[in-house]
């Protein structure tokens, strides 16, 4: 409808980032078309995002204009991201003019703040529209950009020309641009992981200070080890090249974004100088570069649609996420990112919170897949309550569970390493999307190793246990305990969120002004009449702070009296009494001696 299908000549989408820093950006596109009916969409269903993420609020200035005539647009009355244009007779071009209002400081993915006076991510999802009634992969784009004055940049859009603060790009589907986000800056850096092999892999450090850049060499030599690795993992990479874009800011949102050829990866400005934040962030590259082969190339059918505007099914999202997490979790000691120590911290942390929530009584795992548009924006109060997007972390503990399944069944012959070959391996080569069903999953696991493996996974998904599935972890030799002194990844996510958790021991944990961000239903503090929000004065009768809280809950276990807090609710004072004698309580694990070490063995390095 007014689209040139059968017209060779590409979509053309100018860019003009030169204002990012003023947080604007300014787009014109010219659209070969035929008289009649068209309507230009704005991508709404963000792949990697899982939901309809497109920041229309944000559009603006949108002017439309043929022979040098303006025409006027109108936008749908049900779908606020369609606009529909009449084009007149005797026009085959149609030119649209956007403007982009890039948002503060603010959290959220793509759509959270995404630049700073010396940096910026460009997502050209943000800075576009495209026809209706084509797949995105049937749409030839011709791209150019231009960034502000000494600016570097890095992407995984082949470029065909440069000048100054120009890029040309070479033609691409729609698809391949807007799965190929740019990341600029001052100060900028870029380090080849692969000097000696192709395809190459290219990291780019783009921060808010030239300091923020100086990584270790000892680091880089980790990175290039995840590399390695993933070749072994996987035995293919589906891609052409591999570009790691990495933000280091306090001022952006901090998350991270899967591509095909890419990953937009936003940490804070020094985390790859300071120790506990280089912990912390150690996961994020090897997620998101799984991912490549995890959700990129093989891809749930119902996140394998054709456009931006069909809605996304996240059913097997524990397979999209969940596997990845778990995958890239191993890859982090596998790689030297991380420590086997601290590996086993983050699962101590990841199995108690998961084997702690009420919410697992209502809500099954599976439900948290179907509903993740609705839970990523879901507020933090009562979380374990309500359940948030349980997948990604839960994912761990099931995918951990088939691993330590699989060694154990087969005698140490088989492991997941066999199942990652099978499903995400066959040839090398450029990107392509091999969507794939339930029962697609299960069969490459009984290649494997024959099992009940639906069962094995429906028993899983489905359940409302009251404690999470913890036999990966018990089988491969290893149990959860608590004790009153926290782990050194403990003492870094509690430093780092500069408040304090005491999930297992009172039942909340408090933000570092003294709010109550969390309580757990049933807790101590709970039952005593704590909620989120309120917050705490004094607690018995000194004013709050984390040592004062420590040194009441240690003076506890040695009395019968109750701790009490002051708190402040809105305009009111009140008073509450928790009656907890327990002491601190922080998740380890422990080796079981009885069980083969099997968890050692999980995260050894498969590369030569």
């Amino acid at each position: 409808m007014g689209w040139a299908q059968a017209q060779p000549q590409p979509i053309k989408i100018s860019v003009d980032a030169t204002d990012i820093t003023r947080r604007l950006v300014h787009a014109k596109m010219v659209y070969p078309v035929k008289p009649g009916p068209f309507t230009l969409l704005y991508p709404q269903w963000i792949p990697g995002e899982h939901g309809p993420t497109g920041p229309i609020a944000d559009l603006v200035g949108i002017k439309v204009s043929a022979n040098g005539q303006s025409i006027p647009w109108k936008r749908d009355s049900v779908n606020m991201f369609a606009f529909h244009v009449d084009v007149p007779a005797g026009v085959n071009a149609l030119s649209v003019s956007i403007d982009f209002i890039s948002p503060p400081e603010t959290g959220g993915f793509s759509s959270g703040s995404s630049a700073t006076s010396e940096m910026a991510v460009l997502s050209w999802n943000q800075f576009l529209l495209y026809p209706a009634g084509t797949p995105t992969d049937q749409l030839n784009v011709q791209a150019d950009l231009k960034v502000p004055n000494g600016w570097r940049y890095g992407t995984a859009l082949p470029i065909a020309t440069e000048s100054g603060n120009s890029i040309q790009f070479k033609p691409s589907s729609l698809t391949t641009l807007i799965d190929s986000p740019v990341i600029s800056g001052a100060h900028f850096k870029t380090i080849d992981l692969s000097p000696d092999s192709k395809p190459s892999h290219l990291l780019h450090l783009a921060s808010d200070s030239e300091s923020a850049l100086e990584i270790r060499p000892e680091e880089i030599e980790h990175y290039k080890n995840l590399v390695k690795e993933t070749g072994a993992l996987f035995g293919a990479r589906h891609y052409r090249d591999y570009h790691f874009l990495l933000s280091l800011s306090d001022h952006v949102a901090h998350f991270g974004l899967e591509h095909h050829e890419s990953s937009d990866d936003r940490i804070g400005e020094r985390s790859l100088v300071d120790e506990s934040l280089r912990h912390l962030t150690a996961g994020l590259l090897p997620h998101e570069f799984t991912h490549s082969w995890n959700g990129k190339f093989r891809r749930p059918a119902g996140l394998a649609t054709p456009d931006y505007e069909q809605p996304m099914k996240g059913d097997l999202l524990w397979v999209y996420e969940g596997l990845t997490e778990y995958l890239g979790e191993i890859l982090e000691p596998r790689a030297g990112l991380s420590t086997p120590e601290l590996y086993r911290e983050e699962l101590a942390m990841t199995a108690a919170a998961l084997d702690n929530e009420v919410g697992r009584q209502w809500r099954p795992l599976q439900d948290t897949a179907t509903a993740a548009q609705i839970l990523y924006s879901a507020r933090g109060d009562y979380n374990d309550f309500r359940r948030n997007v349980d997948y990604y972390p839960e994912g761990t503990l099931i995918w951990l569970d088939a691993d330590v399944t699989i060694r154990q069944i087969s005698g140490g012959k088989k492991s997941l390493n066999d199942f990652c070959r099978i499903f995400h391996g066959g040839q090398s080569g450029t990107p392509e999307v091999k969507p794939y069903t339930f029962e697609d999953v299960v069969a490459a696991l009984n290649q494997v190793q024959p099992y009940d493996w639906t069962k094995f996974l429906r028993d899983r998904l489905d359940s409302t246990a009251p404690h999470a599935p913890m036999n990966g972890i018990l089988n491969g030799g290893w149990k959860l305990t608590y004790t009153d002194t926290p782990s050194s990844f403990w003492k870094d996510a509690e430093g780092e969120s500069k408040g304090l958790n005491l999930s297992y021991s009172l039942g909340l944990k408090i933000q570092e002004n003294g709010t109550v961000g969390d309580v757990k239903i049933g807790s101590p503090a709970q039952l005593a009449g704590i909620a989120p929000s309120l917050k705490v004065v004094a607690v018995n009768s000194r004013a709050y702070g984390p040592t004062v809280l420590h040194d009441a809950i240690k003076a506890a276990t040695k009395s019968t009296e109750p701790i009490e807090f002051l708190l402040r609710d809105g305009d009111v004072f009140k008073t509450v009494k928790v009656n907890y004698h327990g002491g601190e309580r922080y998740p380890h694990l422990e080796r079981d001696a009885s069980k083969p070490d099997l968890l050692t063995a999980i995260i050894s390095p498969l590369a030569k």
